[in-house]
């Protein structure tokens, strides 16, 4: 061993080698603030939906206006999602494979939905599509419906989610290089197959994971969504938005359990995205031992 490695690797163990009550200070303190800001809240949730008893809890999910929220939430999830997976896609394999004029404009782009309130997204639609919007008076002539409509919802579910695939795939994408699909183009494989036999198995992860994340805000997207649908019951209200009005009117269990399908939902999204985390982890570990060799 080298002394610059020895010298290193004592570094690092001094590093790590706190006191033991430091250590459990900090797990402590991070365990409290979960409980405190997570699992308090997430068990307050299902203890109020199940207060009644579990029929009541399964009647708050056969009322029409509920039924028609949960479809409304996953038809809204079932079309942003894959638009938003070709998108991401596309986007992050012209970003990390080619050099164009704009690249860094595209960038900033993708990042929007980050940097702006949902709220204001929704208003941008209601500007743009609304009656009094720019397009407002023609569609109201060709009885096309947008805003106070499904297709507003989809359009702000799509502006609040198309980030996530794109950044997820971007970072992986330039690190992996160029070198496998160039060699396959010499080898002579298509396009597609070259993103079918090369692209692909390398981002199929990283892609998964950003469409797990993709599809958890679709399904609880709250703010853009309030401001385009219009609050019609029965026709325009998503899952979030039936809770809100169930809880305003008082109808606490019902809320709540409504509130519990969301909840149950973000841990499943947490227990795939743990999964696929892992899956990452360990196809990216021969890589690391081939590099280190």
């Amino acid at each position: 061993m080298s002394t610059k490695s020895y010298q290193n690797k004592i570094a690092n163990s001094r590093a790590i080698a706190e006191p033991v009550w430091i250590r459990w200070l900090l797990i402590g303190g991070a365990l409290a603030y979960l409980g405190l800001f997570l699992f308090v809240p997430l068990a307050a949730v299902f203890t109020e939906a199940l207060r009644k008893g579990f029929e009541t809890y399964l009647s708050a999910f056969s009322e029409p206006d509920a039924l028609s929220a949960i479809q409304l939430t996953f038809i809204a999830a079932l079309v942003s999602v894959p638009l938003n997976l070709v998108f991401g896609v596309s986007a992050a394999w012209a970003i990390a494979k080619f050099n164009f004029r704009g690249k860094s404009i595209l960038i900033t782009l993708i990042d929007l939905p980050f940097a702006v309130s949902p709220v204001i997204a929704g208003l941008i639609y209601v500007l743009i599509f609304g009656l009094q919007g720019w397009f407002g008076h023609w569609l109201s002539d060709h009885d096309i419906k947008i805003i106070f409509a499904l297709p507003g919802i989809v359009l702000a579910t799509i502006f609040v989610t198309f980030p996530f695939v794109a950044r997820e795939l971007i970072p992986l994408m330039q690190a992996q290089g160029k070198d496998e699909e160039e060699a396959a183009i010499v080898l002579g494989a298509s396009a597609w197959q070259m993103f079918y036999r090369v692209t692909l198995p390398n981002i199929k992860w990283g892609l998964l994971y950003g469409v797990i994340l993709s599809n958890a805000r679709a399904m609880g997207e709250f703010g853009a969504v309030s401001v385009v649908s219009g609050h019609v019951r029965g026709l325009t209200n998503t899952l979030p938005l039936h809770v809100e009005i169930l809880y305003n009117e008082y109808n606490y269990v019902a809320a709540f359990a409504c509130a519990s399908l969301l909840a149950f939902l973000a841990l499943v999204t947490l227990a795939l995205k743990t999964l696929v985390e892992w899956k990452t982890a360990q196809a990216q570990q021969p890589e690391l031992s081939q590099e280190s060799t």
